[in-house]
């Protein structure tokens, strides 16, 4: 990831993508099991879904409750707001309105596999980020780019383990 300068109310966004050895339909039953995704992140730690929700469809709620060294502990209540069985899979963090962020995984055929992307886009919502821009505004872009490469590193490491899975 480059230098941008992006701020808080820029909604910067990062993208990762990776060709994965296994049919979509494969990738999709892994991708919307949110089940697994704390297993993959150094961040989340638990995830359910809320008010009789199994599983993803439009206007399905989730709580995710995470941990990070520089923010401490927080539970989030997510929405889903993208849903196509076996292409996409989207979610906003909070108000679906106004999101703290927004988050997606996107599913395309490829040859004899699968380009399974993750993208995800900050604010315009209040966030932990807001806060430490709050206590340091001098430092904006640089709280956003660190905090954005580091976004890019989890995703990463998420789609390699996703992958691994896959083609298991």
């Amino acid at each position: 990831m480059e230098w941008t300068g992006a701020r808080y109310a820029d909604r910067p966004t990062v993208e990762v993508s990776t060709w994965v050895g296994a049919a979509p339909d494969r990738v999709w039953a892994l991708v919307a099991d949110i089940g697994l995704m704390p297993r993959m992140s150094g961040e989340l730690r638990s995830v359910e879904w809320l008010d009789g929700a199994t599983g993803p469809a439009l206007g399905a709620k989730f709580a995710g409750h995470s941990r990070h060294e520089a923010f401490g502990e927080w539970s989030t209540t997510s929405h889903v707001v993208e849903y196509e069985p076996g292409r996409v899979f989207g979610w906003a963090v909070e108000d679906p309105g106004h999101p703290s962020s927004r988050w997606r995984f996107r599913l395309e055929p490829a040859g004899e596999g699968t380009l399974l992307s993750e993208w995800m886009q900050v604010g315009p919502g209040r966030s932990g980020l807001s806060m430490a821009i709050d206590r340091m505004p001098d430092k904006e872009q640089k709280i956003v780019f660190v905090r954005l490469r580091e976004l890019e590193r989890n995703m990463t490491a998420t789609l390699r383990q996703l992958k691994e899975l896959a083609e298991a």
